[in-house]
């Protein structure tokens, strides 16, 4: 039996949808905030190093190589499981068996990366990383693309859409405290007498068990068949490719998605060197910081999805984008202000859980409600493609973050020499200040307005 016209999504599948996208958050944000540091850590950190960071052609090093090779698995992966997704006959569904698969082999890879087989320099560990990474990615994309394609599947309203795009994006951001939560779980191993790499590895594999066990509460817990509405579609390859390229909405949405997602990987990388190096902090501290961004942002959850039922998204994506390039404006004078440097990190996470607050649920709302106006106008329910196509975008966008933040590495990342540090500073203000810009050019008025004609269904946005 499918889901009847009107009927009410329950609060528990909302509930379960989320608990894997924060699972999901978890593996993700784990990379994110600790692959750069733990190969390639600042002299206070008490870790080996374990990939060289010499210099090729001047500025290009090993870790910006490695990043580039793992995400270019996603040219590849990405469409191809959006495409076998949104053609799925599976019988529980065209996105659940998919999430099924790719849970496990994400956590254990994502572990493994963890797990050099050489504990020094070496470049057996840049070909580990290199086969671990082509495995994690698959993976990854396996129960990344279709766990989005959801929330526009289960929503079958803007408010429906919003609440789901609000609830996962909090559980998301749950999922970041957990993983900056790695430093916190190696200091309790290392008290305990375990050797500081042994601990770190002991910390993200409670972490990977962890990620994995909130990936699989979806798998169990939604009954697809019973509550998604969208229908398996046929259409070619070459075809979908066309519908998304042409559509004038998503082409401004995902240049200023792009330009986000770059700033955000730079302020992941760079958490634990700006808590380490340019404040000189305890490495400790990243955990409590993280969660005081993700409280105040929970917090501001309501009053986001208040004001975007009244006013739309477009005005406070842009505002959002233009507060973070003022945070990466104060990362370039980290510690050098004239206040106590805690504070100073305390300020700086507040700002940015504003701006955190808007970025991680209007701009998914935004994307449900492209992907809908697209089934409409072209007859074609292909959910999975648009955000696959986001998701390729976003992770070469990461793949640049990365490569911005390790190439700045090489002009220092130590206490005292931290000139390349404080550059990453200038390069998310370039690209926060781009991402504000180019949004200005997304058209929500028309959007919403012929959505609202071809569903019948009258939603009011803020001129």
């Amino acid at each position: 039996m499918g889901r009847a016209d009107g009927e009410k999504l329950p609060g528990g599948v909302i509930a379960a949808l989320s608990v894997g996208h924060g699972g999901l958050s978890v593996i993700v944000n784990l990379l994110g905030l600790m692959l750069v540091f733990f190969y390639l850590p600042p002299d206070t950190a008490g870790l080996p190093q374990l990939v060289t960071d010499a210099t090729f052609l001047v500025v290009i090093n090993a870790v910006m190589i490695l990043a580039a090779v793992g995400r270019m698995t996603d040219a590849v992966t990405d469409p191809a499981i959006a495409v076998m997704s949104d053609r799925s006959k599976h019988r529980k569904g065209r996105r659940i068996p998919f999430m099924a698969w790719g849970a496990l082999p994400a956590g254990i890879a994502a572990f493994a990366l963890f797990m050099p087989p050489v504990q020094q320099v070496s470049s057996w560990n840049i070909v580990w990383i290199l086969a671990v990474q082509a495995v994690m990615y698959v993976a990854l994309t396996s129960y990344a693309t279709p766990a989005f394609s959801l929330v526009a599947d289960l929503g079958t309203s803007p408010d429906e859409r919003l609440s789901l795009a609000t609830w996962t994006a909090a559980s998301w951001a749950l999922g970041i405290v957990v993983a900056a939560m790695t430093p916190f779980i190696a200091a309790i191993a290392e008290a305990q007498g375990v050797a500081t790499l042994q601990s770190w590895q002991i910390a993200v594999g409670v972490v990977c068990v962890i990620g994995v066990l909130g990936m699989y509460v979806p798998v169990f817990g939604i009954d697809e068949p019973r509550w998604s509405r969208s229908e398996p579609t046929s259409v070619p390859f070459r075809q979908i490719v066309s519908i998304i390229a042409a559509n004038p909405f998503f082409r401004y949405y995902v240049a200023a998605d792009f330009a986000y997602f770059g700033g955000l990987m730079i302020i992941q990388t760079g958490m634990l060197f700006y808590v380490t190096v340019l404040l000189e902090l305890d490495e400790v501290l990243a955990a409590p910081l993280t969660l005081l961004m993700i409280v105040v942002a929970t917090v501001l959850y309501p009053l986001v999805m208040k004001i975007a039922k009244r006013r739309g998204g477009k005005r406070m994506v842009i505002v959002a984008f233009i507060l973070t390039a003022i945070d990466f404006g104060l990362v370039i004078m980290m510690g050098r202000l004239p206040i106590p440097n805690l504070l100073e990190a305390v300020i700086v996470i507040l700002i940015f859980a504003i701006a955190f607050a808007v970025l991680s649920v209007i701009p998914q709302w935004i994307l449900t409600d492209i992907a809908e106006h697209s089934k409409y106008a072209t007859g074609t329910a292909t959910a999975a493609s648009f955000f696959a196509a986001r998701t390729f975008l976003q992770k070469i966008a990461q793949t640049f973050g990365v490569i911005i933040f390790a190439l700045l590495t090489t002009f220092g990342r130590d206490v005292g020499d931290d000139l390349g540090i404080r550059l990453s500073g200038v390069a998310g203000v370039v690209l926060y200040a781009s991402a504000a810009w180019l949004f200005r050019g997304y058209n929500e008025n028309q959007l919403r307005g012929e959505l609202n004609e071809m569903t019948g269904v009258t939603v009011e946005v803020g001129a």
